[in-house]
């Protein structure tokens, strides 16, 4: 086999003779096999012969064609052809033919045999085998490795002296001239080849995936139970393989183009993602929502506090449920048809004991409703307990009583005792109010009487300036309540031993006295 150049075709030729038993009747093609390139022009030969003369009879060919095809085992001529329409040619004598087929497709690739009818009677023949025709397809093999990229132009037919090859990137003309090459590819390269000489007959590009395209093949809202499919697709030579990722996760959850989910779950939703990948590189979609609408799941129903609920306390009662579009609550008693709130939390601020009983929450969406029974169990609160704590309150009530009271005291007594404030004349004083205290506090030991009931205030004059003592508080603790008495009375009573007091006494205007009597 050879290989042979010509302005606008590129062929093979190998030669064999046909013909019936006598050499009379024969075709013979030259060359047998054609290599040509697509796109190009090639030329398929032979010659043939025929008997001049039979039973006295001059021969004569009456008709001559090509084909490739039969139709009911009855050769259809090429120029018939709707595949070949206006791009064959036929150039004929009475001893040869040429078939000429311009602008070679893939399709082209066949076996092209020719026949001729005479004018005798059963003389007709065709020459076969015929010529094998194979279209040149070049195309580039992508070899990948780790650090680089080897793109080999290759061809469909078996050359015994392959010819020199022109490569290109993006439309531009290489400098290499090898049937090989090494590249770094980035992002937009498409790498070409082509026989020297045939520019304009290139191989097919070859490139990374561009224009990724992944969406969703669904109408309308999805459902449970539901076939939906993810479809994928991407401009890539080489073909581009194709894996699909759930929520951007590394674990695969299909490797086809497309992927189906035949009878889709709840757990489906989410975002998928397309990634196309050839020898040449790889590109990733934007995410597809896939959204599975259901119906609410049987609700989590929850009170807090938990257990027996004392009355008075607030309580919250909580809903939940699994649902796709989300759930609307609503709350109702046992034996209440009205609803008693919405919402996931239904808050009762001081529950009662007539509140205790079942709850159910209602879940409800487009798509359905569900509902779920809670037991809210309230008991009433022990008296002992409501008594105990009254008791800490009336004794807070009369502390802060007594610290109001000792406060003003103080204040006054302050007052009184401020230095240049002046002596009361002798005069003006009532002599049977000089021993009368400002204030006595009894103590009974009966409780016939409230124990703030006892506390009585007078108020004194001073004294004259020459009084060295004035006794201006007495604090008397006997067994029985008793008034104010006189100096006179006092020296007359016997002490009691139980009774305590005290005497403030007023200094000197020279010196200091000393409080006695304590």
């Amino acid at each position: 086999m050879s290989f042979s150049a010509a302005t606008g075709f590129v062929v093979l030729f190998l030669s064999v003779t046909v013909g019936q038993a006598g050499p009379a009747w024969s075709v013979k093609y030259d060359p047998s096999q054609i290599c040509g390139l697509r796109g190009s022009t090639v030329k398929i030969k032979c010659s043939y012969k025929y008997p001049s003369r039979i039973d006295g009879k001059n021969t004569k060919v009456k008709t001559m064609f090509w084909f490739t095809k039969e139709n009911n085992q009855v050769p259809v001529d090429l120029e018939k052809d709707s595949d070949y329409k206006s791009r064959i040619t036929y150039e004929s004598t009475e001893s040869s033919s040429i078939l000429i087929i311009k602008d070679l497709k893939q399709r082209d690739s066949a076996e092209y045999k020719f026949r001729f009818i005479t004018n005798q009677p059963g003389g007709a023949f065709t020459g076969s085998p015929g010529v094998t025709l194979t279209v040149l397809d070049l195309r580039v093999q992508v070899r990948r490795s780790e650090t680089q990229t080897e793109l080999k132009c290759e061809s469909s037919c078996d050359l015994t002296n392959p010819p020199s090859y022109v490569w290109f990137n993006k439309g531009k003309k290489m400098e290499e001239q090898t049937s090989s090459i090494l590249v770094s590819v980035r992002d937009g390269d498409r790498y070409s080849c082509s026989v020297k000489g045939h520019d304009d007959h290139r191989s097919a590009s070859v490139y990374a995936p561009e224009f990724l395209s992944a969406k969703l093949i669904s109408s309308g809202q999805i459902t449970e139970g539901q076939s939906v499919t993810l479809t994928c697709s991407s401009d890539a030579n080489p073909a581009a393989k194709y894996t699909w990722r759930k929520n951007n996760n590394q674990s695969v959850v299909s490797k086809d183009q497309q992927f189906v989910l035949s009878s889709i779950l709840s757990s489906d939703s989410g975002q998928y993602y397309c990634t196309a990948q050839n020898e040449l590189g790889e590109k990733t979609s934007g995410p597809v929502s896939v959204q599975v609408t259901y119906a609410p799941r049987p609700p989590s129903v929850s009170v807090t506090p938990s257990g027996d609920i004392m009355e008075s306390s607030l309580v919250t009662l909580t809903c939940s449920s699994d649902a796709n579009p989300e759930a609307n609550y609503t709350w109702y008693k046992e034996g209440e048809e009205a609803p008693k709130a919405s919402g996931r939390n239904f808050t009762i601020t001081n529950i009662m004991v007539q509140q205790r009983g079942n709850y159910s929450c209602e879940a409800q969406n487009s798509r359905g409703r569900y509902n779920s029974t809670v037991t809210v169990n309230v008991v009433a609160a022990p008296r002992n307990q409501v008594a105990a704590a009254a008791v800490p309150a009336v004794f807070l009530i009369l502390t802060l009583i007594g610290l109001f009271l000792w406060i003003i005291k103080t204040k006054v007594w302050k007052q009184q005792s401020k230095p240049g404030a002046g002596q009361v004349p002798r005069e003006q004083v009532n002599p049977e109010e000089e021993n009368v205290p400002y204030s006595v506090v009894h103590l009974a030991t009966k409780q016939e009487e409230p124990l703030y009931s006892n506390i009585r205030s007078k108020r004194h004059k001073k004294k004259k300036k020459e009084e060295e003592m004035v006794e201006y508080t007495s604090v008397n603790c006997g067994r029985t309540r008793t008034d104010a008495r006189t100096e006179s009375e006092k020296q007359d009573t016997v002490e009691d031993p139980a009774a305590l007091y005290s005497t403030v006494n007023k200094p000197r205007k020279n010196g200091r006295e000393t409080p006695t009597g304590l």
